[in-house]
């Protein structure tokens, strides 16, 4: 994907104000204008500035686009920094699914997400407007859904100063983490939004549950998946092994005969949704190692007493 520094494209620079910005927008859109322009990309750099003007004319859209930092070497393809919009608190205003089909792919992958949930548009009833909903990536514990916590959460708000210039600031909050949350599901603050008008009630703050990577186990949804080491006799005769889960600690019967690569699935044992999600078990026969004289006997008695070819069907 490639980078769209969009300081660049309206010729301003970083700290620029909202004033410098919106006037830096007019004079290039009087000098592009498909319909007064004589460029002849015109329309290509018309389309340019409108995006860049759409993203830094734009409080939330601005402060979110300044938390990917400056452009890549030339030539290098751009990527987000992993978790660049975690705790990061925006509106509904100004965001539109629509938006991302007219500007770049750059454009569509960092907003085209972002405020897709409810409008939370203002309801008048008299003089009264309930406040906009709000929302928010948090990244939790694997270990939180299985016993439900409470979790200290701070958010990034952007604002803008005295002087339009975008600063974010740090909101903390206190947040029930219910037992059995999945990757994806919403967790609905009351009256943590936007506060309403002429005394009407405030919005919500949705925040959008996410898991940080877990050492073993791997989140689908409700499912789990883990890679369950082996021993070649556990896999050969069937045992029954342990298997750790966050708090907890599972049972599991290998058959007899299973081999490297197949998948176990233990009902119920993902995440403690309602319904459950499953546990998928990755199979991997792991061998001993010959480091010592008796462990390298058996391999050589294991050799010469089996006389077993796994790639017999290969031959012709």
């Amino acid at each position: 994907m490639e980078f769209k520094d969009y300081y660049q494209t309206l010729g301003v620079s970083r700290t620029a104000s909202a004033e410098e910005i919106k006037k830096a927008f007019r004079k290039l859109a009087r000098k592009y204008h498909p319909d007064v322009s004589k460029e002849p990309d015109s329309e290509q750099r018309m389309q340019e500035i409108n995006e860049a003007n759409t993203v830094l004319s734009d409080v939330e859209k601005r402060a979110a686009y300044d938390q990917l930092g400056s452009a890549p070497p030339p030539g290098q393809e751009f990527r987000p920094p992993p978790g660049w919009d975690e705790g990061f608190e925006f509106s509904s205003r100004g965001f539109s699914s629509g938006e991302g089909a007219d500007y770049s792919d750059f454009f569509a992958e960092l907003f085209g997400h972002m405020g897709a949930g409810s409008r939370g548009a203002h309801h008048r009833h008299g003089g009264k407007a309930r406040g906009e909903d709000h929302h928010a990536k948090v990244v939790l514990d694997l270990g939180d859904t299985f016993t439900g916590a409470t979790r200290q959460i701070s958010l990034r708000v952007p604002r803008q100063d005295e002087h339009g210039r975008v600063q974010l600031v740090t909101r903390t909050l206190n947040v029930k983490i219910p037992q059995g949350v999945h990757e994806g599901q919403v967790i609905r603050l009351a009256g943590q939004g936007e506060p309403g008008v002429g005394g009407g009630a405030a919005g919500d703050l949705l925040l959008e549950v996410h898991f940080k990577p877990h050492a073993r186990l791997r989140v689908e949804g409700r499912e789990l998946h883990l890679t369950l080491p082996v021993t070649p006799w556990e896999a050969a005769l069937g045992a029954v092994v342990s298997v750790h889960l966050p708090g907890s600690e599972l049972k599991v019967r290998i058959p007899a005969g299973t081999q490297s690569g197949r998948q176990l699935r233990v009902r119920g044992k993902g995440i403690p949704a309602s319904p459950p999600g499953d546990l998928l078990l990755d199979i991997q026969v792991v061998l001993p190692p010959t480091d010592t004289p008796q462990a390298k006997k058996i391999y050589e008695d294991m050799a010469r007493d089996l006389a077993f070819d796994p790639r017999q069907d290969g031959k012709e």
